[in-house]
């Protein structure tokens, strides 16, 4: 499907998250017709399930069609996108993890998190497990024990059918990670590539294509997913979205909601909207 082009669909996405349970969040789309994805990354670990039609779901430098069934699983890091075939209708959930929190249960806290090898499980018993929790984490009479139980079995689970660490590739070139950390630690300032450039000690076209064999985005790519990353918090702590643009290097609110809804295809309104949900969970727990 062209991104350029929106079929009018109403549906809105759903986002949940809990103060309590800070180490995961939840979303679901159920007419994902409306939603049109950039590449892009998370810092955590993200886990999705397909419920219903099917979508295309790049990762990386690879895409396939998946269908209802299909669990898809993201490191972070790993650029993906997941969108709609010809304007067929399909639906999703997804979950957002604290990768230190996986690596605390598996007992992992020395080595870290450590990266699953699948991008994707047609397991129906994942998939009825993934369900399974979404639906403890949205239930509001379930207490917050239950819903930390019931996380805590399913990414068990989850170890247990598809455990085991991706090969780890060649060591990437050092000053192109260190091209990376000058962004992390820049990205609030105007960056311009003959900054990076100058601060690494390499030609631009060298940076380019070694940046993006590396990251699988442009450095410009790179920068604006590491600043979508930060609105995304700060709007989860409720800052106001003018302020939130201004302080992240965007040129005005605009263009903050523009590359927002990019990258997770909902305005940063909507996505602050759900601060209701939350706060009729907290008066429950």
């Amino acid at each position: 499907m062209d991104c350029a082009i929106k079929p009018q669909h109403t549906a809105r996405p759903l986002f949940w998250r809990h103060a309590d349970l800070p180490f995961i969040e939840a979303r679901s789309v159920a007419d994902g017709r409306q939603v049109c994805y950039a590449p892009h990354s998370h810092e955590v670990f993200s886990i999705g399930a397909i419920t219903a039609g099917c979508s295309t779901y790049l990762l990386e430098k690879s895409t396939l069609r998946i269908a209802a069934g299909t669990v898809v699983l993201m490191n972070p890091g790993q650029v993906h996108a997941c969108n709609p075939i010809d304007d067929q209708p399909w639906s999703y959930i997804m979950l957002y993890v604290d990768p230190q929190w996986l690596a605390a249960i598996s007992h992992d806290t020395a080595t870290g998190f450590a990266p699953l090898a699948p991008s994707h499980s047609h397991d129906p018993q994942l998939f009825a497990g993934l369900l399974g929790l979404y639906a403890t984490l949205l239930d509001t009479d379930a207490s917050l024990l239950h819903k930390q139980c019931t996380a805590v079995a399913f990414f068990g689970l989850m170890q247990d059918l598809l455990g085991g660490a991706r090969p780890l590739a060649g060591k990437p070139a050092p000053r192109v990670e260190q091209a990376a950390d000058y962004i992390n630690a820049h990205f609030k300032d105007a960056v311009r590539l003959d900054d990076i450039c100058r601060a690494v000690g390499l030609s631009p076209s060298y940076l380019i294509r070694a940046f993006e064999q590396r990251y699988h985005m442009t450095p410009h790519a790179y920068l604006l997913n590491r600043r979508i990353q930060h609105a995304h918090s700060q709007l989860r702590s409720g800052r106001l979205i003018a302020d939130v643009a201004c302080e992240t290097g965007f040129a005005d609110q605009a263009h903050l909601q523009r590359e927002f809804k990019k990258h997770l295809a909902a305005t940063p309104g909507q996505y602050r909207l759900q601060e209701q949900s939350l706060c009729g969970e907290e008066l429950r727990g």
